[in-house]
């Protein structure tokens, strides 16, 4: 193979996508047997194979039990807008991950003691093995999963306070920005990373999605004079959300 050129499975991916991009394949359209595809490419069963695979990954394809393999409709990529300045008063937990004013959500979520793992530890700046409270949370539009969300806080900080528990008490279902106000720390700043992975299966099967389907991850972490408070990682389908940044000039 010459330099710079691609390998056979990738040139009929690449083609096959192209197709279903424009339209020759559309949605709910089944995709050429791994027959057809030898016959029509000129190649072996290995690569018509491959390719196939490839588009699969990618979430384009997904096949059928007893049918073959049929082209997804994807759907358009919602709005995930975050925002510098976030608005305070009684904002859920809902409203902390999406700042849009115009989206409505519920949640269902669950908290227990852990011992915080080397990597939560990091992100909060507490020993290994200290105690945290881990929340998770599925967000909900329409009765629908959009949204998963696991946070942590340091039970240094919370414990044996009225937030300790962050759906339960008199604030419960609030921001962390309000729940920390009440226990008389002031957060002052967030910090959040977005990154992207194939989606774990259990995080795919609470969103229904496919396992090893793309994700984005947002890593928020909330101070208080520099001191993390709070951190979470944020899940959202990478096919379903595109994540938008509404920054403040000051």
């Amino acid at each position: 193979m010459a330099f710079g050129e691609q390998p056979a499975y990738l040139r009929v991916a690449g083609d096959l996508r192209q197709k279903i991009f424009d339209g020759v394949l559309p949605p709910h359209s089944r995709l050429p047997s791994q027959a057809k595809i030898r016959a029509h490419y000129g190649v072996s069963d290995t690569v018509a194979l491959e390719a196939r695979k490839i588009l699969m990954a990618e979430g384009l394809v997904e096949g059928r039990s007893g049918s073959g393999t049929y082209v997804r409709e994807l759907p358009e990529p919602a709005r995930l807008l975050r925002a510098g300045r976030r608005t305070l008063g009684r904002a859920g937990p809902f409203r902390q991950e999406q700042a849009d004013e115009q989206v409505k959500g519920a949640w269902e979520s669950c908290s227990e003691q852990q011992e915080a793992g080397p990597a939560v530890a990091s992100r909060l700046r507490i020993e290994p093995g200290a105690r945290v409270m881990c929340t998770r949370y599925v967000f909900r539009t329409d009765g629908d999963p959009v949204m998963l969300s696991t946070s942590w806080e340091p039970l240094a900080l919370t414990g044996r306070t009225p937030v300790m528990l962050p759906e339960e008490g008199p604030l419960a279902g609030q921001g962390v920005v309000e729940r920390m106000a009440a226990i008389d720390v002031v957060v002052d700043n967030v910090l959040e990373e977005v990154g992207a992975r194939p989606g774990r299966a259990d995080e795919m099967t609470a969103l229904g999605g496919v396992a090893g389907h793309g994700v984005l991850v947002i890593a928020r972490t909330f101070y208080a004079g520099g001191l993390p408070v709070e951190t979470a990682d944020v899940v959202v389908p990478a096919d379903r959300f595109r994540v938008t940044y509404h920054l403040p000039i000051r």
